[in-house]
């Protein structure tokens, strides 16, 4: 019977494909990676490695590579990032953001000092729509706002997408993986937040980084609480030596974080 014969030629096409993907991932044809998240990361890895040092990137290098990262970004724009688990999904929107941040700074570059010189007296460079993704166009005001803030409610998102500035957290040298994600969010946040040019104790002040002003919601409105969640020890101590310490917000350098 027909209705008889239907799951076993399923089952035996899963076992087909499950045994063809095994394959190519032994063999080396594709990155493990990319069938565990659903999006092969291979080139932006390696354009990361190859651009990104410290806090700085080499847009001469990138501008270089730039049809690498055109061929990256047209492997975003073709996913399904719905069709993803939970954390590959904000990984997969953390990678867009920073990798369409990245493209923004070259179809300006070198003939610009500052993301915000990009746009006009009527928008900013975040509501821009230039970012095909998922059956449309969008901003990387609404990737931030509309998804990540908003569907993923993690504030540690703020330490992980970068803004092509020196004052932002620096821009992370490898893609966010979804099997990895919640460490590397860790990772992200912990170095920022004991980053001394970023935030640090001085005469009984808290300096902290904008972002924490901005976002002050994403942090339940208490920064201070926030910090000693992941301060390390230097950190730690100064807050310790000043129980009552008060709050600044330090100034926001938008001069693109080049090297």
């Amino acid at each position: 019977m027909k209705t008889g014969k239907i799951p076993m030629l399923k089952a035996a096409a899963q076992k087909a494909v499950g045994a063809a993907i095994i394959f190519c991932i032994l063999s080396g044809f594709f990155p493990a990676g990319a069938v565990a998240a659903g999006v092969d990361n291979s080139i932006y890895a390696q354009l990361l490695e190859n651009h990104v040092k410290g806090r700085r990137v080499s847009y001469d290098g990138l501008k270089r590579d730039e049809k690498q990262l055109d061929r990256y970004l047209s492997i975003l724009s073709a996913a399904d990032p719905d069709a993803l688990p939970r954390n590959h999904q904000m990984a997969f929107y953390i990678n867009a953001y920073n990798a369409f941040t990245l493209k923004l700074i070259l179809t300006r570059y070198p003939d610009i000092n500052s993301i915000k010189e990009i746009g006009s007296f009527f928008s900013d460079p975040w509501s821009k729509e230039f970012i095909p993704l998922n059956g449309h166009t969008v901003s990387l005001d609404f990737i931030e706002q509309d998804v990540l803030r908003e569907r993923f409610k993690d504030p540690r998102v703020h330490f992980a997408i970068n803004c092509a500035s020196k004052s932002c957290p620096p821009l992370f040298n490898k893609p966010f993986e979804g099997d990895e994600l919640d460490r590397q969010l860790e990772e992200r946040t912990r170095d920022f937040i004991n980053d001394p040019k970023s935030n640090y104790v001085k005469d009984g002040t808290l300096y902290l980084s904008r972002i924490f002003s901005w976002f002050a919601g994403d942090f339940n409105d208490n920064p201070r609480y926030y910090v000693r969640l992941y301060a390390g020890p230097d950190l730690l101590k100064a807050l310790d030596a000043v129980p009552s310490v008060k709050v600044s917000y330090l100034p926001y350098d938008w001069t693109l974080n080049r090297r």
